[in-house]
């Protein structure tokens, strides 16, 4: 690949070092992943810049085999002797611990797909403490029309990463992020916007505090309602917070060969309504886009639950290789004990906006997002948590009122049964692409002073 000014180590280095830790590893098989990575952030409290920091720093992770045994080591240097240290450790463990009687073999190579998408941008790989505090300005202008001070932060980073295996993997990526994230605060209310992209050039600072801003001045003074089952209108921050939980508590491979995955038994019956459709793309230009796994296996689009049907979970090079069959790319590096994981997911899209669902609720809420969210229980994908930064009655199609927060213990596949509208817009956030959403009955199940 073309140097550009952001990277660090580049590819024919970076490999190189992954390559000279395999020729030091005695063990049957190896696995090195490398990493090295810059981030640059910038804080801001009352509406005051207070700290911009920025880090560079490296890792190298051994994986080593000795017959069924799998040892793991990590350091964060990658100074030749400490390498050589980090790869004895890793031999020296797998030499001490029993045998994994699931592991076949760490993944063999495979080509990653063609016309890969863009993950490395140089206007994020660029970007400075002054354009960032030049956001902050346009951020801190913005709430100041509204009467509201703001608090926040945004970040800007750089990541190449290297994994090689004795099997012949050896693959490169250089890839950027941005987030920015803040909360608006005017007198008693709160907003709250999100935005993140590999390039930062299409974050636009000044939209998402228009957003915050004016949720905050929107819920001042906010009234206390009774706890029930409500209507609500949840904006894709909610909607992803679900997905991100459905993720942890089922669709990886490991959770299912454990029992403890609520799609364990149920592949191939409904679990959820009909209009509900789920995936995981990691190539999918619309998230976050990235090439491959810890392991160095190309990721596959896995169809997770479709038309509300439990379709499949997602695997690594273990949890494949108990079944005979193979990773879809989901694989986490590092020791592996944590089983695979969906980490790009998308959440098909309706037709709606979110003014027409709330015009078509007679009495509901409209729901910012969650805050303090908590699995009850994991096989029925029970969570709880509190409303945060934007939480308001509709009564007639219209918005009327901001209310103080609620907690709510509400089944996720529950409330995916109950979707009765979705939104036309996919957004972009940590873990999924996904739209807004109108949920019949959501429960609500106590109330807060604020």
């Amino acid at each position: 690949m073309t140097r550009n000014n952001g990277i660090l180590f580049g590819k024919e280095r970076l490999q190189e070092i992954a390559e000279e830790a395999l020729r030091l590893s005695d063990a049957d098989q190896t696995q090195v992943s490398i990493q090295v990575a810059k981030s640059s952030l910038t804080r801001f409290a009352s509406s005051i810049i207070h700290q911009n920091v920025s880090e560079t720093n490296g890792a190298v992770g051994v994986r080593a085999i000795i017959d069924k045994k799998i040892g793991y080591a990590e350091s964060n240097s990658l100074e030749k002797e400490e390498i050589k240290r980090t790869v004895n450790k890793a031999v020296e463990f797998a030499r001490h611990q029993q045998d994994n009687p699931d592991f076949k073999s760490l993944p063999s190579p495979k080509p990653l797909p063609p016309n890969m998408p863009q993950t490395y941008f140089e206007s994020t790989a660029s970007n400075t403490p002054e354009a960032r505090a030049a956001a902050v300005e346009d951020i801190v202008k913005t709430a100041s029309r509204y009467g509201a001070e703001a608090a926040g932060a945004y970040s800007a980073a750089v990541y190449e990463q290297a994994i090689a295996n004795s099997l012949g993997i050896n693959v490169y990526s250089a890839k950027t992020s941005a987030e920015l994230t803040m909360v608006m605060t005017a007198d008693t209310g709160f907003g709250y916007a999100n935005r993140v992209a590999q390039d930062i050039s299409q974050i636009d600072a000044a939209e998402a505090a228009e957003e915050a801003a004016k949720r905050a001045s929107d819920s001042r003074n906010p009234i206390a309602i009774e706890p029930g089952e409500y209507d609500v209108v949840l904006t894709h921050y909610c909607t992803e917070d679900m997905l991100r939980f459905l993720s942890w508590l089922g669709f990886s491979a490991l959770a299912m060969q454990e029992g403890r995955s609520f799609m364990a038994g149920k592949i191939g019956e409904q679990i959820c309504g009909e209009n509900i459709t789920i995936w995981d793309d990691g190539l999918d230009p619309r998230g976050i886009v990235c090439p491959f796994d810890g392991e160095g296996v190309p990721k596959q689009k896995v169809e997770l639950i479709v038309n509300g049907v439990a379709k499949a979970v997602v695997y690594d090079s273990l949890t494949a290789g108990k079944e005979g069959r193979e990773s879809t790319g989901h694989g986490v590096g590092g020791t592996g004990t944590h089983g695979p994981f969906a980490w790009n997911m998308f959440m098909q899209p309706g037709d709606a906006t979110i003014d027409d669902m709330i015009a078509s609720t007679e009495r509901g809420l409209l729901v910012t997002r969650f805050n303090y969210t908590n699995v009850v229980h994991p096989l029925l994908t029970i969570f709880t948590g509190m409303t945060r930064d934007g939480t308001f009655l509709i009564e007639n199609g219209r918005v009327t009122k901001p209310v103080k927060n609620l907690r709510f213990t509400q089944s996720i596949l529950e409330a995916l049964s109950n979707v009765e509208m979705i939104g036309k817009d996919l957004i972009k956030q940590g873990m999924a692409t996904v739209p807004a959403i109108k949920v019949r009955k959501f429960r609500f199940t106590g109330t807060t002073e604020f």
